[in-house]
């Protein structure tokens, strides 16, 4: 009725090959499992990262010049609100890409292309021309139509792009926000 088993306290050393190394432990597989994984992981953070941050000098800075358009669609006297496309879209961005800002063309000739952003947070402002007046909807800001500060939270006037005119195309630099060291 009862055969006895025999527990043998180690394997077999015929089963299991050359036996001169030591057996691994678990314990030890998977601490270098679980360093590979993070190796791996760890790269696929760091790439995207690096040439984020790589990029703007490989292309010159976080602005390039801009197209507007023809001059001529700007009448002198008179604010108009424009779009170009970041120079720095990616493919995920759809229309967000599309950044509007304001045209003004001067009486002397020269053109004026303010930011559309509000300078108190980031709200959109808009021109108003009967007032003359560029006005934020958030907070009630409020800039006169050279862009200067009027009235409101706001703690400067709107920010400027620098702009040109180039192979008959009004052209700014654009890209991120302009601020002030940028805008003088």
């Amino acid at each position: 009725m009862g055969e006895q088993f025999e527990y043998k306290t180690a394997p077999d050393p015929a089963m299991m090959g050359d036996p001169s190394g030591p057996e691994p432990s678990r314990r030890g597989f998977l601490f270098w499992l679980g360093a590979a994984l993070n190796v791996i992981v760890g790269l696929l953070i760091a790439v995207p990262v690096v040439g984020y941050i790589i990029s703007p000098w490989k292309s010159g800075g976080w602005q390039k010049w801009t197209d507007l358009g023809d001059p001529t669609r700007y009448p002198k006297g008179q604010t108009r609100l424009a779009t170009y496309i970041n120079p720095f879209r990616t493919p995920w961005d759809g229309y967000l890409a599309d950044t509007p800002c304001y045209v003004r063309h001067m009486d002397s000739g020269e053109f004026v292309v303010f930011a559309i952003n509000c300078t108190h947070l980031g709200c959109p402002v808009r021109w108003f021309p009967e007032s003359r007046l560029f006005m934020c909807p958030c907070h009630g800001g409020v800039y006169y139509a050279d862009g200067s500060h009027a009235a409101g939270p706001p703690p400067r006037g709107l920010y400027k792009y620098q702009t040109r005119i180039k192979d008959g195309q009004l052209q700014i630099k654009a890209g991120r926000l302009p601020t002030l060291q940028q805008s003088a």
